[in-house]
């Protein structure tokens, strides 16, 4: 289940590659249309299920967070920093969530993973030391708090669960759809629309509809209800990784071996956060038993 819900965020680092080098530039809002309200009708359709009572609000609640105000964000920040740099900000999700899931989950946090979560900020941070790059403020702020957006998102998913017969699929559909018609009428006051789209644009908008947003979400949403809250929160953290791995192999981009040791500790951060703490590992292989992970 980790690995499945590990190829969300994995795709979700093609974003900036495809932002950057396929899409009209100047236009974040409209992009996360495009991008998420396709997927949305499908969904929708395949489930055919719609949120009634308490779960109006709660969607549309859930949706400006993940959808609506994250993409709008990322896309911000993809539009105004190098790709490798705008993913790695999304590098304080983990320490957020476990300060959330504090507060409204009751879950404490423990000494081990909230050391990797420190080991996965400063493994991104040193992919971002790059001497060339020219840092623009307002993208920084906008990675932030995208991350920010997604965290508090992640611990209501938990908080709130799922409706009784609602499955991952139509939660993405709601999510998709509410966060995506929030922002049409912001995406046509302050952008429009954009004079040309040539086959590049198409081809990249289908690629963001597809897969970073069809096939992406349900897998995303299933993995939150299923994996333990803090550790699933450590996978966004490989969108950097793929992000600048990308941006080197088709870009050119340059690493430098400080990146390099950066990818290692971030890599290792995620791996160390799916296992439970050492004590309890040796308390269940002595017990015989499982330990129960949740709140770490």
């Amino acid at each position: 289940m980790t690995a499945l819900t590990a190829l969300a965020p994995a795709s979700w680092g093609t974003t900036y590659l495809v932002t950057t080098e396929l899409l009209p530039p100047g236009y974040p809002l409209l992009s996360t249309v495009i991008r998420c309200l396709p997927a949305a009708l499908v969904l929708l359709v395949i489930t055919r299920k719609l949120p009634h009572g308490s779960w109006l609000w709660r969607a549309l609640v859930l949706g400006t967070l993940n959808i609506g105000a994250f993409n709008a964000l990322l896309f911000v920040a993809a539009y105004r920093l190098p790709g490798g740099v705008a993913a790695t900000l999304t590098s304080v999700q983990p320490l957020l969530v476990v300060g959330l899931a504090f507060l409204l989950l009751g879950e404490r946090p423990t000494r081990w993973r909230l050391g990797w979560g420190l080991v996965g900020v400063v493994g991104v941070g040193l992919i971002v030391l790059r001497g060339e790059v020219s840092f623009d403020l307002f993208g920084i702020v906008a990675g932030i708090a995208a991350a920010c957006s997604m965290a508090t998102c992640v611990v209501l998913t938990r908080r709130w669960g799922r409706p009784d017969g609602v499955d991952a699929k139509a939660m993405a559909g709601w999510q998709l759809a509410t966060g995506s018609l929030v922002l049409v009428p912001f995406a046509l006051a302050f952008e429009g629309v954009p004079p040309t789209v040539g086959l590049p644009a198409v081809a990249g908008y289908a690629w963001l509809c597809v897969v970073g947003a069809l096939l992406s979400y349900p897998i995303w949403f299933n993995g939150i209800a299923t994996l333990p809250v803090v550790a699933v929160s450590f996978l966004p953290l490989l969108s950097p990784a793929v992000a600048t791995i990308l941006g080197w192999l088709l870009l050119g981009e340059a690493l430098t071996p400080w990146q390099g040791l950066g990818f290692a500790l971030a890599l290792t951060a995620i791996t160390a956060a799916q296992l439970p703490p050492r004590s309890l590992r040796s308390s269940a292989v002595r017990a015989g038993s499982t330990p129960n992970t949740q709140g770490e």
